[in-house]
């Protein structure tokens, strides 16, 4: 029995010291902190990626907690998914803004053309004079659509395609609200 715990004892003191030698990943939670930085500090990271993000955050957050509880292994198991998801944050942000700027460029691609329509269409309405419509109001939209458009076009000049979308869906929703108006004053026209 003596001997028994005498090796009960041993192994408890050998844990004990295993455990007081053990240390934090400091390396790896610092490389977590500033993978996770820099995915803050990544433009793209933060429009399009902000989910990823905050799983990035949490993670981290949830490593400090394990190396204060000095679960070590865990800590470093949650460093190495906390820079994974920011990685993966950075890459998910240029992936989204590429989509964005392909979807800007579109966009007002198509709305030169429809701005370009729509103008001929009031001009040659208010020619003719034979359309029962409010050519000012409508012009004032025109002239609106235009603003938007010319606003989407800087905004994609310098990468903020969130705006560029904003202000070209803006002129579309304009553009199309003229359009319904001259057609529907031109049914109403040929009705009588």
């Amino acid at each position: 029995m003596k001997k028994h715990c005498g090796i009960v004892a041993a192994v408890f003191v050998l844990m004990a010291v295993m455990t007081a030698c053990a240390r934090p990943p400091v390396e790896e939670m610092n490389m977590a902190h500033d993978a996770v930085i820099r995915a803050e500090n990544d433009v793209n990271a933060v429009n399009y990626a902000g989910n990823t993000l905050i799983r990035a955050r949490d993670i981290l957050t949830r490593m400090q907690s394990e190396a204060d509880a000095r679960r070590f292994d865990e800590a470093r198991n949650f460093a190495a998914e906390a820079i994974r998801l920011a990685e993966l944050a950075i890459a998910e942000g240029r992936s989204g803004a590429a989509w964005a700027r392909d979807d800007a460029v579109n966009l007002l691609d198509s709305l030169g053309a429809q701005l370009a329509e729509t103008t001929n269409a009031l001009n040659a309405a208010g020619q003719a004079g034979v359309l029962n419509v409010d050519f000012d109001a409508l012009s004032r939209d025109l002239y609106s659509a235009r603003l938007n458009y010319d606003n989407a076009r800087q905004n994609l000049a310098v990468s903020n395609y969130g705006d560029a979308i904003a202000n070209g869906q803006g002129a579309r929703f304009l553009l199309g609200h003229i359009n319904g108006r001259l057609n529907e004053a031109a049914q109403l026209a040929l009705r009588k």
